[in-house]
């Protein structure tokens, strides 16, 4: 219903609009009686061999919403009704900002793809601590970027007042570097400019008195030199980060269908979806081949069934997030691929997902499916 006649109405009207309207819709749903109940029924229904354990979380499943579409955390809770394993909301910025003027967010239709120019529009994190003290029934991450009017030189209070703010209330947190939209954000993923920040921002985690200390990651470009990509892995575990998400949108505009004029028409920003996909892999696989079992990897980035994500959980992904997909296939989509990749495991003999790809990272990081056999009675559970 959702192809054929939903996202037809909603892809008439600009597509910002269109998102407002959809996510004001599903949040009006759960409110009714009853809501949260029928969304689970309906879209939201998960089993337990679909759990897998990350960043010391448990997760409903490995397909996590990525940060962007619920900006303000106002609407997590009916997300998760929607079979997500997880939510990440965000960007959050320290102050409240309206992001850059509209028209910013874009379909590119004949590559199932967005073009967005967004620049964290958001409420700022004092109000979004208040949003992520609401009920909750599944992880929650919060993804914290850099107020625009704030100088660089200033980056690294801003980013650690908004984790001050937020730490307790997150799940896990991660550290946004990578967005095209606000200016000069990307040259914070230079090392030198990097560790600072990070390293303000553990700071800041590690002074909670009190609760769990929640996971730190840091979400990278894929348009970075694959060396500054490898530094990086090598900078998370000398930091001893928990993580990094791989990867943001592009600002590449190559191998795209829609016309170059059309797209050159549409004005900057970073692109995301289905041509994203060959170079999200390629990088997740080098973080992997670098950081081995070190680090959690969050793949994200042209994922849009069960058959990718089970291939960037071969290739090293211990989650996978999903965004323009959602935008294209609706809400059906989570609860799909899970099962999807719930299915492929027990093709493989295999009694749920977490031993699946257990066995598959165990395998890569052997080098090689022959190497990894004369082992894996002592590596591996029982399937």
């Amino acid at each position: 219903m959702y192809r054929w006649l939903i996202r037809p109405l909603l892809f008439w009207v600009p597509a910002e609009w269109a998102h407002s309207l959809a996510f004001a819709a599903l949040r009006w749903v759960r409110a009714l009686p009853g809501g949260p109940q029928l969304l689970r029924a309906v879209w939201g229904f998960l089993e337990p061999g679909l759990e897998v354990q990350a960043l010391g979380l448990r997760f409903a499943s490995p397909v996590v919403l990525a940060a962007g579409f619920d900006k303000h955390a106002t609407g997590y809770a009916a997300l998760l009704d929607l079979g997500f394993g997880g939510v990440e909301v965000g960007t959050i910025t320290n102050e409240a900002q309206s992001g850059n003027p509209r028209p910013r967010l874009f379909r590119l239709a004949r590559d199932r793809a967005l073009l967005n120019r967004m620049g964290f529009n958001n409420c700022g994190a004092e109000q979004a601590e208040r949003h992520l003290r609401g009920p909750r029934h599944g992880v929650v991450g919060v993804n914290i970027g850099k107020t625009k009017r704030v100088p660089e030189s200033e980056a690294i209070a801003d980013y650690a007042a908004s984790a001050r703010r937020l730490a307790p209330l997150a799940d896990y947190l991660v550290v946004n570097v990578s967005s095209p939209n606000t200016p000069g954000l990307r040259d914070l993923q230079a090392a030198e400019k990097l560790r600072p920040l990070l390293q303000a921002v553990q700071a800041e985690l590690r002074g909670r008195s009190a609760g769990r200390r929640p996971a730190l990651l840091v979400k990278i470009a894929p348009d970075l030199a694959d060396e500054d990509i490898l530094g990086i892995a090598d900078l998370a575990l000398e930091l001893g980060l928990d993580g990094i998400v791989a990867t943001n949108t592009t600002i590449s505009r190559a191998g795209l269908e829609t016309p170059a004029a059309v797209v050159e028409a549409l004005g900057a920003g970073g692109i995301s979806g289905a041509p994203l996909r060959q170079r999200a892999l390629e990088v997740l696989r080098l973080l992997r081949s670098r950081a081995g079992s070190r680090l959690t990897l969050v793949a994200a980035g042209g994922i849009d069934s069960a058959e990718e994500a089970w291939q960037r959980l071969r290739a090293g992904a211990n989650l996978i997030q999903v965004y323009t997909a959602f935008i294209y296939e609706g809400p059906a989509l989570p609860s799909r691929i899970a099962f999807g990749l719930l299915e492929r495991a027990r093709a493989e003999g295999f009694a749920n997902l977490a031993k699946a790809i257990e066995y598959h990272h165990a395998e890569s990081a052997a080098g090689s499916s022959e190497a990894w056999a004369a082992t894996a009675h002592q590596a591996l559970p029982p399937r």
